[in-house]
């Protein structure tokens, strides 16, 4: 696995920073998000070797187990899935940024366990720009309140927007997702004069439209470390 990662990682970089580049954009403010969900620690100790310091994970179970031992000071570990407030406490001790803030339920639980250890987490929102019922995320529509409510959270630090395009889509529909985000951040930011700087888009096989569209964040995992067993 080392090998084939490290040469997944080159790859990786090099699409990565002609994508950028062809946007006109610093290669260097485009942050891979190492998806290492269903993968062991092992991978995340050999992709973090190769250069690679935030890692995405959904499961709170694997979480638990995978980084019982923590990583190095200069990692992070993103939340990528979708948290229930009842599983809140088993995540925090784990994690540095919640990508997946979809709801205002989530945003009290958030601050009230995070007010018991004086904790201040940077967050992003998930908006459902696409609108499909089977995707998490809180409507175009509805992200002003939303964010308003993690604003008035002193415990909570908002930092950008994240979604997820439809699978299979066509590159219209993708630009239009990913610049339908851009679009709504920069509209809120404008709203609320509170910045929002990450605009966490793109996966594997779509992430080079994602840059494109001004993605901060690209969540890579089959890219990185192929595919899952």
């Amino acid at each position: 696995m080392i090998g084939s990662l490290q040469d997944n990682a080159l790859a990786l970089r090099a699409r990565v920073t002609k994508a950028a580049e062809r946007a006109h954009r610093d290669p260097d403010s485009v942050t891979i998000v190492a998806v290492s969900k269903g993968f062991p620690r092992a991978a995340v100790d050999a992709a973090y070797e190769a250069g690679f310091r935030v890692f995405g994970e959904n499961r709170v179970q694997e979480i638990r187990e995978k980084y019982a031992f923590p990583c190095p000071a200069d990692a992070q570990v993103h939340f990528i899935g979708s948290l229930q407030t009842n599983k809140i406490t088993q995540v925090l001790p784990y994690v540095q940024v919640i990508e997946t803030v979809d709801r205002p339920e989530l945003v009290r639980a958030l601050q009230r366990q995070l007010e018991k250890h004086d904790r201040v987490l940077p967050v992003m929102l998930q908006i459902n720009i696409s609108g499909e019922v089977q995707k998490s995320g809180v409507a175009p529509d509805a992200a002003m309140s939303l964010l308003e409510d993690a604003l008035a959270a002193p415990h909570i630090a908002p930092v950008g927007l994240m979604t997820m395009a439809p699978l299979d889509a066509d590159e219209s529909m993708l630009r239009s997702v990913f610049g339908g985000l851009r679009i709504l951040r920069d509209e809120l930011q404008e709203r609320t004069g509170h910045v929002l700087p990450a605009l966490s888009m793109g996966m594997s096989s779509d992430f080079e439209i994602a840059i494109a569209e001004g993605a901060t964040h690209v969540r890579l995992g089959r890219a990185l470390f192929g595919e899952r067993r």
